[in-house]
Formats: structure tokens, sequence, C-alpha cells
């Protein structure tokens, strides 16, 4: 196994989780900006650890000078092409939204809490092993659990859906871990992984959980649950590469189903946070859409989806907590005319929302296109469906624009125009979602190559795998 120069994988995970003993007991000013340090420091080794990659020229690496080899099975953390990226991301992700958490609402906002799970979704995102990988995508649902707990939230909904994904990826994994491949039990684990993880990816029907966190948990703990996709992340590693086209098929044909649905549901929605929650519920399904679809074109296009999904949901939602830290909860059923007291969070609001969605100029045109064209190429229909649902997103965007920042004239005497700390944060992920948009060739070219050796790796183990959606769509492939 090819080694990185520096153990920066372990460097990368521990760093969070030291922050989180060492913020323990602060004030919440203390606590913040210790937060902040950590959560940089967490950024700064990841990027490195991509770095690293790179410069080795490997597809995947572990650390050097391991303090894990003496585990069972040796270093359990990896870093490969796929993972690579999404260790940065979700780096950038908790360190942005830290950042962009103002003073004032730092006593209602667990900064322990969340360095603990930035700890575990980059330890989730550094694996390949089934039964660690298993273990910490159910651990990374306690701290939303705890801190449900402390505001006095109900948390039925979101722990009855936590524990069957938990009860069920178990029970997958151990039945594919104990029963030879390809037997009963062993098919059987892998239908409980499929439903397991579309219950994690909040997939129609099981999306209930989703609105009621977004509802009911900090803006900030919401956000930084779903945005790192690690129900997505699971389905790379325990579906595509042993599963069969039936399970597969399943979990193409639901998440088609919730990308239509999420889509035509956020364009009725009259609070804020159900808007944000299904939108991004769209846009997530269409990244598990790709995953299943089992060409090149289509998987490329997913993995970009990923990226730029992940940078434009986090400034969306990023956008909409700095909106409602001034006003409160944000209803749409109205106009709040804010435009003119924070033009930068207008602006912020209509680039990301615009993002999303694909539009040019931005990180995710070249990615939904890929998508698209990669779907109309297996069946057409399936990618007129994506286009209608895209366009139901770009409408519900748009509408929660006007609503939100025009409308009327604010005639608050708050000043709410944008602080340093968030004006940061809106820098940086314009920078990357724009720049992303302008020069996306080195992003395509890797998550290409990532592609290749994830579909290399499928049609090793099963070289007839051909997805194919359900023939009662009645559409011949062109």
């Amino acid at each position: 196994m090819n080694e990185l120069h520096f153990p920066l994988l372990e460097l990368t995970i521990l760093t969070p989780a030291l922050g989180a003993l060492v913020v323990r007991r602060r004030n919440p000013d203390q606590s913040r900006r210790l937060a902040i340090a950590f959560s940089f420091l967490a950024l700064l080794f990841a990027l490195m650890t991509w770095f690293d990659l790179a410069d080795i020229r490997v597809f995947e690496a572990h650390d050097k000078w391991t303090v894990l080899g003496w585990l069972p099975g040796g270093d359990p953390f990896i870093v490969d092409e796929l993972s690579a990226p999404l260790l940065p991301l979700a780096a950038l992700q908790f360190f942005l939204t830290i950042v962009a958490t103002l003073r004032t609402k730092a006593a209602r906002f667990s900064f322990a809490l969340t360095l603990v799970s930035e700890s575990l979704v980059l330890a989730t995102f550094a694996t390949r092993n089934t039964i660690l990988l298993a273990a910490l995508l159910v651990a990374a649902t306690v701290p939303p659990a705890i801190e449900l707990i402390r505001r006095g939230q109900p948390t039925r909904v979101f722990v009855q859906h936590m524990g069957l994904f938990a009860a069920l990826l178990f029970v997958g994994v151990l039945a594919r871990e104990v029963s030879p491949a390809n037997s009963f039990v062993a098919n059987g684990g892998t239908f409980a992984i499929a439903i397991a993880i579309l219950i994690r990816s909040g997939v129609v029907p099981f999306h209930l959980w989703v609105r009621d966190l977004f509802e009911r948990a900090s803006f900030g703990t919401a956000i930084l649950f779903v945005t790192p996709m690690t129900g997505a992340y699971g389905a790379l590693r325990f579906l595509l590469p042993t599963s069969s086209d039936a399970v597969l098929r399943l979990v193409a044909v639901m998440s088609l189903l919730t990308v239509c649905y999420a889509a035509a549901m956020a364009l009725v929605q009259r609070d804020a946070r159900r808007f944000y929650a299904y939108v991004f519920l769209s846009h997530a399904s269409l990244v598990l859409l790709g995953l299943e679809l089992n060409s090149l074109v289509g998987l490329t296009g997913a993995l970009c989806v990923w990226l730029s999904v992940g940078l434009a949901m986090l400034g969306f939602g990023l956008t909409l907590r700095c909106v409602e830290s001034r006003t409160g909860r944000i209803s749409l059923d109205r106009y709040h005319g804010m435009h003119d007291a924070s033009p930068a969070l207008s602006g912020m609001f209509l680039l990301t929302g615009l993002a999303s969605i694909g539009f040019p100029g931005t990180i995710g045109f070249i990615a939904v296109e890929m998508l698209i064209d990669a779907a109309v190429h297996t069946v057409p229909l399936v990618g007129v469906l994506v286009v209608i649902a895209t366009a139901l997103n770009g409408l519900a965007v748009m509408q929660a624009y006007f609503r939100i920042f025009t409308g009327r004239e604010h005639l608050g005497t708050i000043d709410l125009r944008i602080r340093p700390a968030e004006r940061f944060a809106v820098l940086v992920l314009s920078l990357l979602i724009l720049g992303g948009g302008v020069i996306p060739q080195p992003g395509v070219s890797s998550r290409r190559h990532a592609a290749e050796a994830m579909l290399q790796r499928r049609n090793q183990i099963e070289p007839h795998a051909v997805i194919v959606l359900p023939t009662q769509l009645n559409v011949p492939s062109p």
C-alpha cells in the first residue's frame, strides 16, 4: 500500500476531536474562537492530505508512521481519489458554519458537539472498512439527537428513523460479512443496507426526519448533518461495487421520485427552513440517482454534483441562517424587503441558489449537464423528469428570493448589514462557486478518474452489470 508523506489523515480526524475536549466548559465566546481554530486546522490538514495524494500520483494511500497499524487488518483509514476532495469539502463546511455563527448566537450553538460531528464525518470519508464505516455512520446521528434533547424538543421522529437506519445497516453488514457472496442471506443483507441508505439520505417516503430536524434543531446543526451527504458515501462503498442490478434499480427509482417530489414541495412551502430542506433533498437525490446510472458520464456527473451541491447548499443555508439570526424564523407567505438593508446577503442568496440548480457560470452547470446527459441516454423520460425538477427548484429559489429580499421597504431600525465573519464566509464560497464554474476542467478530470476506478471495480466483480430503470416506463433507449 502506498504511503502519504506524513500522518495527515489521522491529524485531520483527531484535530476536531481534540478541539471538542478543549472547548467543553468554556464560555460561549471562548468556545467559538477555539472551535474556529481547531476547525481551520482540520481544514488545513484535509487540504494537505489531498495535495499529498496528488503529489505521489497514486489512486490510494494511507498514513505514514500510523499509530493504528496494530489494529486487526492494519490501519483502517485510507484516502483515495474518490474521498480526497470530500475531506476538505466537509472540513470547509464545518469551518465556515462555525465562522458564520455570530457571537450573539454562540450560546445556543454547541461548538463541542459540532467538533465531535466533524471528527466523525471526516473519519467516515477516510475509511472503507465496512464495520467501521457502519459504526461511524450510526455514531454521527448521536450529536443531533443530544442537541434536540438539550433544547427540549421532541425527538421521536428523528430517533425512530435513525434507529431503523442503524438496525438495518448493522443487520445488512453482518449478513454480508458472515454469508457467501450471492447467497440468499447476503442478498437480503444488501437489500437491508439499501433501505438503510435511503433512510439516511432522506429519500421518499423516509424524508420526514429531515423536515423535522430543520424545524427543531439549530439551523447550523441541521445544515452540517445533511450537507456532507454521508448517505451517498455509504451508497458508494456498500452498494455500487457489489450490489445486484435490482438493488441499484430500486435506489435509482426512489431517488428519481424524491427529486421530483421534493422539487414540487419546495415550490409550495411557506416556511424558509422547510423550503431549504426540500430543495436540499431534491439535489441530494440527484447525486444518488447519478451514482446508480452505471455509466462513466453519469457517475462522473454525480460526483461533480456532489461537490457543487455541497458548496452551493452550504452557502444557501448559511445565507438563510444569517437572515434568520436578524429577523427570527422566516415566513415565505409575505414579503420582507431585506435587499436594501443587507445587499450582500441578497446577492449571496441568489448566487448560491442559482448555483444549486446548475446556472451557467457556476460550479453546478457542468455537473448537472453531465448528469442530465447520462440520464437521457439511459432512459429519455428520466432526463425529462430531471430537467422538470431542476426547473421547479429554480422557480422555488426565485420565489423565495423575491419573498425575502423584495416586495416592500424594510422599516426596521436594527443594523442588518453583513458582519465581517459572515462576509469572509460569503467571499470564500463565492470564489469557489464562480471559480469552479469558470474553470471546471480540473474538478471534472479528477471526478472522471475516480468514476473510472469505481466502474472498473464493479465490472471486475460483476462483468455484465448494467443499470436499467424499470421496464414499465416503456421508453426505449436511444
